[in-house]
């Protein structure tokens, strides 16, 4: 039976190796160990496990931190049924982030309140699960901060910060212009990630659109040439999740904004 004194020695000893979930529950795990009945390899690896868990859990909390999701969301969350238009089993291969690995890009093309963001967000959570890291940025958030250090002198400096992540996920491009020097600005970033990081981009407009929303349609194409050459884009159709019941209760006419034909495609 262990005295008080051994008790101690051994929260003391995994206090020293930063076993901390071991310790902060050291009388649980060993009683749940013995009701359970298990060797000392079992036991060993039970306690093992268990700290291994608390890691991984206080390693995705800090990497979803740095990251700046606006919201928490997963996968499990989304209603398939709502957005049709969606491959469900696609999605799910996404997650398994093996476009990360080879630094292919990803689009997700649709009407505000379908669900762009939501995939985005849950999507990005599961590469940091996955050790990648991650940055989420609003488009208009991205072009000011470059416009900022394009100022003052630090371009190049920022560029290379947006460039480290393993995953950068750009939301809302198109919602608002670019303004003149914005396009010259995003193209510098996409060259620098290009074949190297991945970037993620939620957009309200069709790539046939992007024209306008760079103002540039020479820039548009180069950024779209790099955008695209590793790329699946999903285009997403149907109802907005926050306006659905209003329409349902007859307060608002369905519209249609309209993108381009399905453009789901790995190229």
């Amino acid at each position: 039976m262990m005295t008080n004194v051994d008790h101690d020695m051994l929260i003391a000893t995994l206090d020293r190796l930063k076993l901390t979930a071991i310790r902060d529950q050291l009388d649980t795990l060993l009683d749940e160990a013995a009701r359970s009945k298990m060797t000392l390899r079992e036991a060993l690896g039970f306690l093992v496990s268990r700290e291994i868990a608390r890691r991984d859990e206080r390693r995705i909390a800090m990497s979803s931190k740095i990251a700046q999701f606006p919201f928490v969301r997963e996968l499990d969350g989304f209603d398939f049924d709502a957005q049709p238009s969606l491959d469900q089993g696609q999605i799910r291969e996404l997650a398994t982030c093996r476009w990360i690995a080879h630094g292919d890009t990803l689009l997700f093309l649709g009407p505000p309140g379908t669900g762009k963001t939501h995939l985005a967000v849950a999507l990005g959570r599961e590469a940091i699960r996955q050790n990648y890291n991650v940055q989420f940025i609003t488009a208009a958030t991205l072009v000011a901060t470059l416009a900022k250090a394009h100022s003052d002198g630090s371009l190049d400096k920022q560029l290379a910060i947006l460039s480290r992540p393993k995953l950068l996920i750009i939301d809302e491009l198109g919602y608002l212009p670019f303004e003149a020097n914005a396009a010259h600005l995003f193209f510098q970033l996409v060259s620098r990630r290009y074949e190297k990081g991945s970037i993620l981009i939620t957009s309200n407009r069709s790539v046939g659109e992007w024209g306008s929303v760079f103002g540039d349609p020479v820039v548009a194409t180069a950024i779209l040439d790099r955008l695209l050459h590793h790329s699946t884009v999903i285009t997403i159709r149907g109802d907005s999740y926050r306006l659905r019941e209003k329409r349902r209760s007859g307060l608002l006419q369905k519209t249609g904004p309209t993108l381009e034909s399905n453009e789901t495609a790995n190229q």
